[in-house]
């Protein structure tokens, strides 16, 4: 396992890593999970004073525009971690006077991107590495009791993805909607995450161009039948449409929340019921409005041996996604679910800000469940995505 692999586990476990960039050292600890003792702890072995790193969408959420994906804070006076706590993720909080702020260096950018993958709140406090402490800390590296991580190797990881993906487990699994399917387990070479392709029907029988829907697990609305959104909906609804044209795949990906996870998912609720929409709900705990990397899905649909779709989504990023990866999107299919009392503001966000293609359904117009396909221009071609 990559080190920077490795590093993304400590952080979920509330530990310090110390991440290397061109002679400097650094130690970084995520803000979830900080207390005041580990904070103390931290800056004792760093001797250094420790400073917050918060990535840019946090800062505008702070009313800060700034240049870069993370800014450095350093304070006269340090808050306590409840103080941290609340500049990281707390609605309606201001900078404290006595605060300077400077773009994020190689280091603390790293930090971000890593809480982000590790999906924790990406807010880090920071230590640099003083000269008197260097040999402490070096020791504690050679004793396996601190993980060092170059800080280049952690963005690449971050910037990539975990590496190939492992076909590890298939069985037959009857559906309700569709009752000749096969689920086929696939591990991410970190092994933070797994995936599932559906396959619906004989292969032998899918039409050329195979359907394909790719659906971001969604634990409350897939499982629970949660009324905030339409994913459970969209979800069985897909499977139904799949087996409906022949068969095909539905891609299951580990991607809650828009790629934020559950707990931050959580966090944006709360938000979102404070009045803010989906969107600005995800800045204000420093997330873009789409944290999601579709090229696992490239990735398997290639090991499937698909390169062909007519796919079925309201998300013009999934085909773009997919198109830029090389797989020929001959056509889109709208898949749609109700729309409720509960679920209807954050349906028109996913139209109006995300740019979804949602208008139609939202007019009340006819449900193009049963509608043709619309084609889609071939890749490359004048026009295409």
């Amino acid at each position: 396992m990559r080190q920077a692999e490795r590093a993304i586990f400590d952080l979920r476990r509330g530990l310090p890593i110390l991440l290397r960039d061109a002679g400097r050292n650094v130690l970084i600890q995520a803000v979830e999970g900080l207390n005041d003792d580990t904070l103390a702890a931290a800056q004792a072995l760093a001797g250094s004073a420790a400073r917050l790193v918060l990535s840019r969408h946090r800062m505008a959420a702070l009313g800060q525009t700034v240049d870069g994906d993370a800014q450095e804070l350093a304070f006269e006076s340090l808050p306590a971690c409840q103080g941290l706590r609340e500049l990281a993720w707390t609605r309606g909080v201001r900078l404290p006077a006595q605060c300077t702020a400077k773009p994020a260096e190689r280091c603390e950018d790293a930090a971000v991107r890593l809480l982000a993958r590790a999906q924790l709140v990406p807010a880090a406090i920071v230590c640099p590495v003083s000269p008197a402490q260097a040999a402490a800390v070096a020791a504690e590296v050679a004793s396996g009791m601190l993980l060092a991580v170059d800080a280049d190797e952690a963005l690449r990881l971050c910037h990539s993805g975990s590496g190939q993906l492992t076909r590890v487990s298939e069985a037959r699994v009857p559906l309700s909607e569709a009752d000749d399917s096969r689920f086929i387990l696939f591990r991410e070479a970190d092994g933070m995450h797994e995936h599932v392709a559906i396959l619906i029907g004989e292969r032998a029988r899918w039409p050329e161009a195979v359907p394909v829907r790719l659906h971001s697990s969604c634990l409350t609305g897939d499982l629970f039948g949660s009324l905030r959104c339409d994913c459970g909906e969209q979800l069985r609804r897909g499977v139904a449409a799949i087996r409906a044209q022949g068969g095909g795949v539905l891609l299951y990906l580990t991607q809650e929340g828009r790629g934020i996870g559950l707990a931050n998912k959580l966090r944006a609720y709360g938000l979102q019921d404070e009045g803010l929409d989906t969107i600005d709900a995800d800045q204000v705990i420093g997330f873009s409005k789409d944290e999601r990397n579709f090229r696992v899905a490239h990735e398997m649909l290639e090991q499937l041996d698909v390169s062909r779709v007519l796919l079925l989504t309201n998300n013009p990023g999934k085909v773009e996604a997919l198109q830029r990866a090389g797989i020929n999107v001959v056509a889109r299919q709208a898949i749609y679910g109700e729309v409720t009392a509960q679920n209807q503001r954050y349906l028109h966000t996913k139209a109006n800000r995300h740019g979804h293609w949602l208008h139609d359904l939202l007019n009340e117009q006819d449900e193009p469940a049963s509608a043709e396909p619309e084609r889609l221009p071939a890749p490359g071609a004048a026009g295409g995505a």
